[in-house]
């Protein structure tokens, strides 16, 4: 049965922007954000307080492989503070942040700063050592990056509204972050298994008490190529596990996701979600609470 995202949540977003108060803007955006879950919410923060800003990526972009124009790269010079998730997740920006930080842009990396969790942490797959970068898929934890991002756009624009909005944004977040735990643990604790196209999930597995079985595709990145035996592998775990479902990215082709459920033999669910981008227009999942909402009901009604 599906779950439809709670009118609560446009009302909360909606009292935070009403309950901030707004100082004078112009043109010029208070802040870049790389990614379009960072983006979301420098927006909601950046609008709250009188201000704009701008997301480099749109809607089912790949943080893993784009690109920035030469025009966003001159933007993200100008502008005072670029926004960027970090742990190496957006691999195709590197040079281009690297020289608007040597030309003058202060970049504020996130998830280094909210307690990031190796791979394979709670049943992560890469096992590499390194750390996660896909910090957002815990709504706490993106709440606490409101609240870092509100304090420096205060530091950046010396408006303290900003801090006082970031606060507000994260408030918000909570509501939200209370409202996935509660979709979630609709899931008997035996089912709450998950099997993914690329290891993106342990921080939702950890912080909502799931079990991340397999990926098929190891490590962080979308664009790794998986050996016939890491295919062979994943195809055993979702038949040892019993799993009704393959989760995969709806920005991403299901192709590889489909021959793997179609090589089990039984009836296995390849259900797409909001991985690393937010929704298009009309999905539902146009914000990042409402991306996360969107996913918590995806998984409950499947593994439900």
């Amino acid at each position: 049965m599906s779950r439809p995202v709670p009118f609560a949540l446009l009302a909360a977003s909606t009292l935070v922007l009403a309950a901030c108060a707004g100082s004078a803007s112009d043109d010029t955006p208070v802040a870049i954000a790389t990614t379009t879950p960072l983006g979301s919410v420098v927006g909601d923060i950046a609008a709250c307080a009188g201000g704009t800003s701008e997301t480099l990526m749109g809607a089912g972009d790949d943080p893993h492989t784009f690109a920035a124009s030469s025009a966003q790269v001159a933007d993200m010079t100008r502008t005072g503070l670029v926004v960027m998730n970090g742990l190496g997740l957006e691999e195709g920006l590197q040079t281009a942040i690297a020289g608007a930080e040597a030309d003058g842009a202060t970049v504020l990396e996130i998830a280094p700063l909210v307690d990031p969790l190796p791979f394979g942490d709670e049943g992560g797959a890469a096992g590499e050592g390194s750390l996660d970068p896909h910090f957002w898929m815990d709504v706490a934890r993106m709440a606490a990056a409101a609240r870092i991002i509100g304090d420096e756009l205060a530091a950046a624009t010396s408006e303290d509204s900003y801090a006082t909005c970031g606060a507000g944004v994260a408030e918000s977040l909570l509501e939200t972050d209370a409202q996935v735990r509660e979709i979630l643990a609709t899931v008997p604790e035996d089912r709450r298994v998950l099997v993914t196209d690329h290891d993106a999930f342990g921080y939702l597995a950890a912080a909502y008490g799931y079990q991340v079985a397999g990926v098929v595709v190891a490590g962080g990145s979308t664009d790794a190529e998986p050996s016939s035996a890491d295919l062979a592998a994943i195809v055993e775990v979702v038949r040892r596990t019993g799993t009704p479902a393959i989760f995969s990215n709806s920005a991403l082709s299901p192709a590889l996701i489909e021959s793997v459920a179609a090589e089990v033999g039984t009836d296995v669910a390849v259900v797409p979600l909001y991985v690393e981008s937010v929704g298009p227009a009309g999905s539902g999942a146009e914000t990042y609470a409402g991306m996360m909402l969107s996913n918590a009901s995806a998984i409950a009604d499947a593994l439900g």
